[in-house]
């Protein structure tokens, strides 16, 4: 998963409130306040946004002074994941779990806004500092993967991903463990939560985020966010279980691909199951998915040359926007008849069912549908699909 999938999933996972009940949330009392020196930023605006599925709800701005000092305050309606953003840059973001009555001090620059921000005052905040330490060099480590895509295989990438992604997810668990009620645990959950599958995923992090929902349950019991949070666990585990049944009750890469039943760009049910007897390619893909996009003439070409064989594409978009899904789909020309998508991007049941853990990732089934390529693309594609069609 990219840096900015990344982002999303930590923004999103867990949204707050609908667009209708935080319209209102500037009119209110103001009921915290952050303030303190940004310098470099002068003349900058601020914004503190809440997050929502419905995109960000404008909280509260201000703009920085002359001599780089800010005083931002506004109403929120309880504890929940908000962004305060400096200007319209996309990289100078900085996650806060903001709680009623919290007085948060910042004291940063310009430059070092999103990674160094010096946050103080609340409960959350040393917390904050040190999950951006650790987040900063884990998107160091993925700025050098990108430069290595094409070089080396998927499999190579994804291992060194998980293999600095491990300090973040350590420290994450850690801290929810030790302070389970902490707000900034909205964020750390992340670090534990399969946001790309069950394969490899240790189970013991249901452990950690049941410990953490509990806690949450109790200090704010009257709290959507800890609905979300328990609601979100309850959905793990039962993703987890059914993985699980599957992977124990047909085997890896000899079972039978689970049934996909999700609409057409036209509205229409379509199933997995009804392109029986035909040779189909799964491709997870999005429309903000460059690899995916790249990887798209090449599928093109495969089905043009063996459609009138009997292989055909069912593509599976993790697209949130549909109207972006259905202009990628026309842009690069993917002229199968065999296009689905949910729309709920990451959060798809998919991506447990399937074990995804990123994209573009394809499975290869037979005329029976059972499973008999996984992570196949360009070369690797086109020499399964020669092995299958000279038999």
């Amino acid at each position: 998963m990219k840096y900015f999938a990344f982002l999303t999933v930590i923004f999103f996972l867990f949204s707050c409130g609908s667009s209708t009940e935080n319209e209102t949330i500037a009119e209110k009392e103001a009921n915290f306040s952050i303030s303190g020196e940004i310098k470099g930023a002068e003349n900058s605006t601020l914004f503190l946004e809440a997050l929502s599925q419905q995109g960000s709800i404008a909280v509260a701005e201000t703009k920085v002074g002359i001599n780089g000092k800010f005083n931002l305050v506004g109403n929120i309606p309880g504890m929940g994941i908000y962004q305060l953003r400096l200007g319209e840059a996309k990289d100078k973001i900085i996650p806060m779990t903001l709680v009623p009555k919290d007085k948060v001090k910042l004291k940063t620059s310009f430059a070092d806004f999103a990674s160094n921000p010096n946050v103080s005052g609340t409960e959350w905040s040393a917390v904050l500092n040190t999950y951006l330490d650790f987040f900063t060099v884990f998107i160091a480590g993925q700025m050098e993967l990108g430069e290595m895509e094409g070089k080396v295989s998927e499999e190579t990438l994804m291992a060194k991903y998980m293999e600095i992604k491990k300090p973040l997810d350590a420290f994450s668990k850690e801290q929810m463990l030790a302070a389970p009620d902490n707000p900034f645990n909205i964020v750390l959950s992340t670090s534990v939560t399969p946001t790309m599958g069950f394969k490899d995923w240790d189970p013991e992090n249901l452990e950690v985020l049941k410990v953490v929902a509990e806690a949450y349950k109790k200090r704010y019991k009257d709290s959507p966010m800890a609905a979300t949070m328990e609601n979100q666990v309850f959905q793990i585990e039962n993703a987890y279980a059914e993985y699980n049944s599957s992977q124990s009750a047909s085997g890896v890469n000899s079972s039978v691909a689970p049934e996909i039943s999700m609409k057409t760009p036209a509205g229409k049910i379509l199933k997995l199951s009804s392109l029986r007897g035909k040779v189909v390619l799964i491709d997870f893909w999005a429309s903000w998915c460059g690899p995916c996009r790249r990887e798209n003439p090449n599928v093109v070409r495969l089905y043009n040359q063996y459609k009138a064989q009997g292989f055909t594409v069912f593509s599976v978009s993790l697209d949130q926007d549909a109207e972006a899904w259905k202009k990628a789909i026309a842009s690069d020309g993917l002229n199968w008849p065999n296009h689905v998508s949910d729309l709920l991007g990451w959060q798809t049941p998919l991506v447990q069912l399937y074990g995804i853990e990123g994209i573009p990732h394809t499975v290869l089934i037979d005329q029976e549908g059972k499973i008999i390529g996984t992570g196949l693309r360009a070369e690797s594609l086109e020499q399964k699909l020669k092995e299958q069609f000279s038999k």
